[in-house]
């Protein structure tokens, strides 16, 4: 590290010029950040330190304030300042004069600005409004060391809120002739997609013209933004699986310059990143993995060298092939590459192997018995993190038979721990592993009693919140609930009359609330003596003023029978007067309920949980908020408003320069109100204390919600292992797949150490309880999988059980893609044009049988059930449509004597004739059942009409039909559900839809089953997608009215939009078009402004302000509904793009 350090400093000055000869690499005899740097060196105590940098600091402040300082001298004063802040001490008086010098000073004086804007500043300061302007100008500039800096600048902290201002010029920059202009942005576009999604939505097709770029560079950088965005939503680029296996395969086989390799290993970083993806696109799909395994194998045999950057990418490898879907000889030389790894002698080869073979055993549990005794060896090792991966290992093959083994040794771990973070992260695993795979009531209760002891304070909240729940909603059954929570009484209570003192306060709280709930249990002797024990706790100097409060609310349960009156009356007594207004609150309450055994009994009743309602609103509270309002008190404010008020009254407005968005209130005829811009976040509300944006709530105590993320999200901080033992028993060095091919067939992949017969058979012991359920597929059961074996603590269900219409979300993806194109062509030609389609005939009755069963049409995708029968003859041709499967000609499907101009729109309910309707989509068939569907719009609401036709001889019966969507309300409008279909007829059902959560699209699956009379029962799946603008409809308001509500609405968003030109003015023609294309409702014009409304279905609103600004149409859209503004701005930069 000390090299690193000297090296840097050594070419800090010659990189910032601050010698007087250019290209000097040493520090100059004369240069005062080199005088600053020896004096530091030369001092013996930080308090030397201390005062040399206070008296630097001083000199810097004085110089920099001086008017006669030139930007030479500026620019070394603020490297001197940025060495000062480097080492913990405060320069912001220098954080203006470095945006100063980044505004006025030349290229190499603006270069040192930016690097020290960069460095002091961070995305929430306020001071970098101040910089705004300047990185708008550099980005116009033809200097390119001035656009790269600017470029530099936005990638690395420009803050949400300012994007729109430069998004455009970014977005110019795409088209720069010169190649690192091209990738600097690239890469602020994917700084803008991480912190700001919604804004870079409509620039997604300029992502993929970046992927062609023909500079590998900027290739590279645009994988950033794929990545991101394939993880979010794989199918939506299954058509881009050919292009990045082409680019993996020139990258594999030596194509890119040599620049970009490492250690003579070409662009590694590169690899790794087009593994993550072609994973991510792989996973649970066929067809697409199978475009990946020959380049898959490539990868695999050419990372034959020793380096570590060569693992990496054998790691990556492992895991894409082990999360694709499986081919067999690539399996087995993943396996060879772990146990290669597993077997190393470098500890962190070691480590990589552990890791892989953790991330590998979910798919392939046999694989770890394969190293069952290098694990148990790796159980002993000296290197911490080596022992913390191999429970995180076992963690992974925990099942219902080595349970207790495995807790036993993550127990035995946590005792020897010294590290916080571990200790929180394994005491989570061992609370989940102890609720799922229970032996009995005792091993669990024992288990939790040292979780709660060893994890102390530090341990999650969770853990304690759900180890009381589920005592307190109890299982199955009442005798076993029973058991359970006397056998904890029992336990605590040993634990208060040994020594309590030793115990965490997050235990002590624990005991308190099980032995005020369920002491009711022992007997009443037991009782008091319960009683007594707690109060000995309100005693002891260590117990803290939360854990009193605790205790005092068990006192306030048991307090009861005369000896227990007697001892809640001195309790009450002692704390009445404490300092501690809840401690007081707490005696009071039990001084009042320990006198009045019928007030107890409504209070604080027996499994009072259960029953137990709460008033969300608090309508009670209305009569007095009605009552301060009306004598001048402030109304109330939701936190997110105070938040923005309190933001924008500590600093000048936040808005980037020239997008304020004012607007004239006299000219919009809004009396004494302030414009959008300025509007103050009142909400305005009434004594009703009912929010306008509230999300909803329940009168019931909701306690389902608790999260549980004990350990399966993350696990291993990225740490430098200590140094290896001098011995390591198992000498196996790592060698690449094919050379492991060539090896000696006498090579075991197992070790084989040769220890003294006992520990070896202890050993083997150990292995037998760790490794029993692994042997079979059938008894494994393994984190995030479903188990064969019945977790003990099964909670009650609270509610009913979820409806059947829930299995039609799971869906069977079947995307089918071209083939790759050949090696010397990086991307296929219609890369930038995923609409062009492709036909792929289905070569095999194979094939065809497959796809028969898995139809996906242009509006949803649909798994259809049906005998082996009706697949006789089925040969359907699919095209390729935006990456999806989609049905092309159904002709050679349908049955000869179906009529082929059915007009099933003649089939509309007679209500909804009338109107105008989308076009009649089919969204499954097989050779009797064909569904189709269109939505109608109606003025309050939209129709579903979902069409049943069958084309059988037979008549269908008992047919069912459930929809189900997560953004929408879906429900029936028949009176009386279709239940039969005859022979050659349709059937229509009618449902209605309301948006209960935005989104851009919004989905309704489904899934019918039907039955012939003489036929085994069929079902089939299916998914309809609707564009959210199908809702919209015009909100028709007056300008007052919408300055009153606008002032009520709290979620916004800004964008800037493009503007039409016509032959009229700007702003109207583009109001027109956003009026015809989504309904929105104008409310008034006024020069260079404009105010629109709209709403969706069920009355819920959203406003847009819009103004002309330099070319550009800034717009800010506001809704009490949350989404909905980001989701609108994303169709009117569509509507305007597509006009």
């Amino acid at each position: 590290m000390s090299d690193v350090v000297e090296k840097t400093l050594t070419v800090l000055p010659s990189l910032l010029s601050l010698d007087s000869q250019p290209g000097s690499a040493k520090l100059s005899s004369t240069s005062k950040l080199g005088n600053l740097i020896r004096g530091i060196t030369e001092l013996t105590s930080k308090h030397e330190e201390e005062k040399l940098i206070q008296h630097e600091l001083a000199s810097i402040k004085e110089q920099v304030s001086s008017p006669n300082t030139s930007m030479r001298q500026m620019k070394e004063l603020m490297v001197r300042a940025i060495y000062c802040e480097m080492l913990g001490y405060e320069a912001s008086f220098s954080y203006i004069h470095a945006i100063k010098l980044a505004q006025q000073g030349t290229a190499l004086e603006k270069r040192v600005g930016y690097l020290a804007v960069s460095l002091f500043l961070n995305e929430s300061h306020e001071l970098l409004l101040l910089l705004v302007n300047t990185v708008l100008k550099d980005l116009q500039s033809t200097n390119l060391i001035e656009v790269c800096m600017a470029l530099t600048v936005v990638s690395q902290m420009f803050p949400k809120d300012m994007i729109p201002a430069i998004l455009p010029l970014v977005e110019e920059k795409l088209n720069h002739p010169k190649e690192i202009i091209r990738r600097k942005a690239v890469l602020a576009l994917y700084k803008f997609y991480l912190i700001a999604p919604n804004q870079v939505q409509h620039i997604h097709n300029k992502f993929r013209k970046a992927l062609c770029d023909k500079d590998p560079g900027v290739m590279t950088a645009s994988l950033h933004i794929y990545l991101q965005m394939i993880q979010e939503n794989p199918d939506g680029y299954k058509d881009l699986t050919a292009s990045f296996v082409t680019i993996l395969k020139q990258v594999v086989g030596g194509k890119l310059p040599m620049d970009f390799n490492y250690h003579s290993v070409p662009a590694p970083w590169l690899q790794i990143q087009l593994l993550r993806i072609l994973s991510a696109l792989g996973k649970n799909d066929q067809s697409t993995s199978e475009i990946m395994y020959e380049v898959l194998d490539e990868s695999l045999r050419r990372a034959e060298m020793n380096h570590n950057i060569t693992y990496a990418i054998l790691y990556e490898c492992v895991k894409c092939i082990y999360t694709i879907h499986p081919k067999s000889d690539l399996l087995e030389k993943a396996a060879k590459c772990i146990g290669n790894f597993v077997l190393s002698q470098k500890i962190n080869l070691k480590y990589l192997g552990l890791k892989a073979l953790t991330y590998v055993v979910q798919q392939d549990p046999k694989l770890a018995l394969q190293h069952q005794m290098t694990i148990i060896e790796c159980l002993d090792h000296p290197d911490l993190i080596i022992k913390r991966e191999t429970l995180e290992l076992l963690f992974r093959i925990t099942n219902a038979q080595n349970v207790t083994v495995i807790v036993e040794k993550m127990l035995e771990f946590l005792r020897i721990s010294k590290d916080d973070y571990t200790t929180i992260d394994l005491v989570g695993k061992v609370a989940e592993l102890a609720e799922k795979y229970a032996p009995d009531n005792e091993w669990f209760i024992e288990t939790m009693n040292t979780v709660f002891s060893v994890g102390g304070d530090m341990m999650q909240p969770d853990i304690p919140n759900s180890f009381l729940k589920l005592l307190s909603e109890g299982f199955d059954s009442v005798e076993e609930d029973k058991k359970l929570r006397l056998f904890a009484v029992d336990s605590y209570v040993a634990l208060l009359q040994g020594e309590p003192g030793k115990l965490p306060q997050r235990f002590l709280q624990v005991i308190s609330w099980v032995l005020g709930e369920y002491s009711y249990l022992m007997e009443e002797s037991e009782q008091a003596t319960v009683l007594r024990l707690l109060a000995k706790l309100l005693d002891m100097k260590n117990t803290s003023s939360e854990t009193k409060t605790w205790v005092l609310m068990a006192m306030t349960k048991l307090s009861e029978g005369e000896a227990g009156v007697s001892v809640a009356q001195e309790v009450s007594e002692t704390y009445s007067s404490s300092l501690d207004t809840v401690l007081r609150q707490r005696a009071q309450e039990l001084q009042h309920i320990s006198q009045d055994s019928e007030l107890r009994a409504r209070v604080v009743p027996r499994d009072g949980l259960e029953s137990l309602e709460v008033d969300s609103s608090l309508s009670f509270l209305d009569g007095f908020v009605s009552e301060a309002l009306a004598a001048g008190a402030a109304p109330y404010k939701p936190p997110h408003q105070r938040q923005e008020e309190l933001a924008r009254a500590k600093t000048l407005s936040l808005e980037p320069y020239g997008l304020s968005l004012p607007i004239s209130m006299s000219s919009c005829s809004i009396a004494d109100r302030q414009s959008p811009t300025l509007l103050s976040m009142s909400s305005g509300l009434s004594g009703d204390s009912a929010d306008l944006s509230h999300k909803g709530g329940s009168a019931t105590l909701k306690l389902d919600g608790v999260k549980r993320v004990w350990g399966k999200d993350g696990y291993l901080a990225q740490r430098e292992p200590a140094e290896e033992a001098a011995q390591v028993e198992v000498p196996s060095p790592l060698r690449s797949p094919s050379q492991q091919g060539e090896a000696d067939s006498s090579h075991s992949q197992t070790p084989t150490p040769v220890p003294t017969p006992e520990p070896e058979q202890e050993k083997q012991q150990l292995a037998s309880s760790l490794f029993v359920g692994l042997g079979s597929q059938s008894s494994v059961c393994l984190m995030g999988k479903s188990e064969p074996t019945p977790q003990r603590f099964r909670r009650k269900a609270k509610g009913p059980g979820s409806s059947s219409s829930s299995c039609a979300s799971e869906q069977i993806s079947n995307s089918l893609v071209s083939a790759p194109s050949t090696v010397d062509k990086l991307l296929c030609d219609n890369l930038l044009d995923s609409s062009i389609a492709s036909e792929l005939p289905v070569s095999s009755p194979a094939q065809a049988s497959h796809l028969s069963q898995s139809l996906t049409t242009a509006n949803g995708t649909c798994d259809v059930e049906i005998p082996e029968g009706d697949l006789k003859g089925s040969n359907p041709s699919l095209i390729r449509d935006n990456g999806v499967a989609v049905a092309a000609d159904p002709a050679p499907h349908e049955d000869p004597d179906r009529p082929k101009d059915l007009c099933l729109s003649s089939h509309l309910p007679a209500e909804l004739a009338g109107l105008s309707h989308s076009e009649i989509t089919p969204l499954c068939s097989n050779q009797s059942l064909d569904l189709s569907v269109c939505h109608v719009q109606k003025e309050d609401s939209l129709a579903l009409v979902v069409f049943i036709y069958n084309s059988s001889d037979s008549d269908i019966q008992q047919i069912l039909l459930e929809l189900d969507s997560d953004e929408l309300e879906v429900s029936c409008m028949c009176d009386s559900p279709v239940q039969e279909v005859r022979s050659r007829s349709v059937a229509a059902c009618q449902y209605s839809l309301t948006v209960k959560r935005p989104s851009v699209h919004v989905e309704v699956v489904g899934i019918v089953s039907y039955q012939f009379p003489a036929g085994t029962r069929q079902s089939a799946q299916f998914s309809y997608r609707l564009p959210l603008t199908s809702f919209i409809r015009p909100l028709t308001v007056s300008t007052e009215e919408y300055g009153t509500m606008w002032l009520a609405f709290s979620n916004d968003t800004k964008q800037n939009l493009t503007l039409i030109s016509d032959g009229q003015e700007s702003l109207t023609a583009t109001l027109n078009v956003l009026r015809k294309k989504l309904q929105l409702h104008v409310v008034e014009i006024i020069g260079t402004e404009g105010i629109a409304a709209c709403q969706l279905v069920q009355e819920q609103p959203c406003l847009m302000h819009c103004r002309v600004h330099e070319g550009t149409l800034s717009a800010w859209l506001r809704s009490p509904v949350p989404d909905l503004p980001d989701c609108l701005i994303y169709y009117c930069q569509r509507a305007l793009q597509e006009h």
